[in-house]
Parts: C-alpha cells; structure tokens; sequence
C-alpha cells in the first residue's frame, strides 16, 4: 500500500474546516481527479474519478467521525484506499487539516506516479484549493455534526447537532 501524509493550515475556525469537509458532494471543487461524490446515506459515499485518464468507481464507508476532530473511511470496493482526515484548532480563527491516505495502486501507471510522489503532490494541492474554498468563502457550505463509530451513527453524540441544510 502507498501512503501519504500531508496538512495545511487554514485561516477560519476549525469547526468552519470540519463542517466544510462533511460537504463530500463538494469535494470536485478542490480535488482534481474526482469527478463527482454522491452520498447514498450517512456513512456511505460513491465516489467517481479520473486520475490521468484512468477512471474509475467506488464505494467508500465512514468508519469513524468525531465533530471538528476527525473523519475516517476505508472503501467497501476496488480501488482500496483508506484515510484519516483529522481537524486542529490553532486559536480561534485557524486550524490545521491533516490528511493521512493509504491507497493500493493497480497498474503501472499508478505505481510509477506513487513512486516518484505524485500522490503526495496530488493531496498537497487538493489542501492547497480546500484552503483557498474555505477561506474565499469565509462560511461552510452546510454541515453534519452527528458522530460515528464503527460505522455507526451515534445520534446521541451530537445532540441536535446533525445534518443541516446546505447554505
């Protein structure tokens, strides 16, 4: 498996950083190579991309979600990946984003570009467009506050606090 490791400091709120990331339907905005995300339900996303023109489709769960902390996944699917996302409050207008993604390339194309670092580039930009989203826009695109664990929602967790229209 490959792995990459990359962060960015953002100049809004960390809970403005966390509740713009639960919007995974915005993700083309700031990701390039993904097409398009469609959330089948809390925990379920289908994801569509190309990446140097191999395209591709996949199912990916979330696996544990901590409001304005962390959201992990791990796909259901081929291309198997998985990743952490992790929120950090650096005072009260900044935070970091953290990204963790371990990804299994298939074919050559894939493993020569993880080799020389591609992937790493790749999520150093996309953190690099999420940074000037967020702060362009000053505001989240909507939220969604509820917790999981093990890839359950916990409701309780969150109180009230769960999805919220998109603004």
């Amino acid at each position: 498996m490959a792995r990459v490791q990359e962060s960015i400091e953002v100049d809004v709120p960390v809970s403005t950083a966390y509740n713009q990331w639960t919007q995974f339907e915005t993700f083309p905005h700031f990701m390039t190579g993904i097409e398009s995300v469609e959330q089948i339900d809390e925990t379920s996303l289908q994801f569509r991309t190309d990446v140097a023109g191999v395209r591709r489709e996949y199912v990916a769960q979330i696996t544990d979600q901590t409001p304005d902390r962390k959201i992990a996944w791990v796909s259901t699917d081929k291309p198997r990946n998985a990743g952490t996302v992790t929120f950090e409050a650096l005072g009260d207008q900044r935070a970091r984003v953290s990204v963790e993604l371990e990804w299994e390339p298939e074919g050559l194309v894939e493993k020569a570009g993880s080799a020389i670092g591609a992937d790493s580039r790749q999520v150093t930009a996309d953190l690099g467009r999420f940074k000037e989203f967020i702060e362009s826009r000053g505001i989240e695109t909507g939220e969604w506050r509820s917790s999981v664990e093990q890839g359950e929602v916990d409701d309780d967790a969150a109180g009230d606090a769960g999805l919220q229209a998109p603004r």
